[in-house]
């Protein structure tokens, strides 16, 4: 029985020996790294689409505001029909996000305020469905950062990985090297966050933002035209760390927090 434990416990310490380089520097979550919910409303009609937000304006904003919870409101940079709504929730930690999502079913103010959407949506509805990402945030930008007031478009990017090991060397990727240099060439971060859930795995999201697609398109050809692009990208352990990369254009809406 000794022996066998023994044998086992080898083969276990070989395959972490194996898989560390990947993710050593993947730390614990902790508590000062917020959490962000990316909610994807689709809507058949503009009237759906503003039933909605009436909704989010006059009653779950204010009530995620009582929580310390920041929310952002997107719509697509080509304003196609039927229209699309990104939100984002920004909570200040996983735990946070467990007691709020339970607390504002209990607060009053908040059910009164929604109480007429409610009733009158139940039968027959404001959207099709929303889409729901849970993200972490990474650990060199474990907050949020407000953009500028004079920011007019977001740039909205899912990386998608083959497996969970090259997801997280992208992200180490991100970490360690390369959002130094996005902060050299002005793209500007609002958030990174790791998916814990959602509709694309393994797959991490990151926001930007920009004055508009004038100074966005200047800014990535500085990037990829720069010599620590090239050699921070050239390095084996980055290699094959995403398959995908899905590219979504946003404008804030007037109520925005974000």
């Amino acid at each position: 029985m000794q022996r066998r434990s023994f044998i086992k416990g080898s083969a276990l310490v070989a395959g972490a020996a194996v898989t560390g380089q990947a993710v050593a520097s993947v730390q614990q979550p902790s508590s000062e790294k917020e959490i962000y919910e990316l909610r994807v409303y689709h809507f058949k009609s503009g009237g759906q689409k503003n039933k909605a937000e009436q909704f989010y304006v006059d009653a779950l904003i204010p009530a995620m505001n009582e929580y310390d919870v920041k929310v952002g409101a997107f719509e697509e940079y080509s304003l196609t029909e039927p229209p699309t709504v990104y939100y984002l929730l920004v909570y200040p930690s996983l735990a946070e996000y467990h007691r709020i999502r339970k607390a504002l079913w209990k607060n009053e103010s908040f059910r009164q305020k929604s109480d007429t959407y409610f009733k009158d949506t139940a039968e027959k509805g404001t959207f099709t469905r929303y889409e729901t990402f849970l993200l972490e945030a990474f650990d060199a930008i474990p907050q949020l950062k407000i953009p500028d007031r004079n920011r007019g478009l977001f740039e909205l990017r899912i990386y998608e990985s083959n497996n969970e090991e090259a997801g997280q060397r992208k992200i180490k990727m991100f970490n360690e090297e390369e959002l130094g240099l996005f902060d050299e060439v002005g793209l500007h971060a609002t958030f990174f966050g790791e998916i814990l859930a959602g509709p694309q795995m393994p797959a991490l999201v990151y926001m930007l933002w920009f004055r508009d697609m004038e100074e966005r398109t200047a800014n990535w050809k500085a990037f990829t035209g720069s010599p620590k692009w090239h050699e921070m990208s050239s390095k084996p352990e980055y290699a094959n760390t995403v398959s995908v990369v899905n590219k979504i254009f946003l404008v804030p809406a007037k109520y925005s927090q974000i």
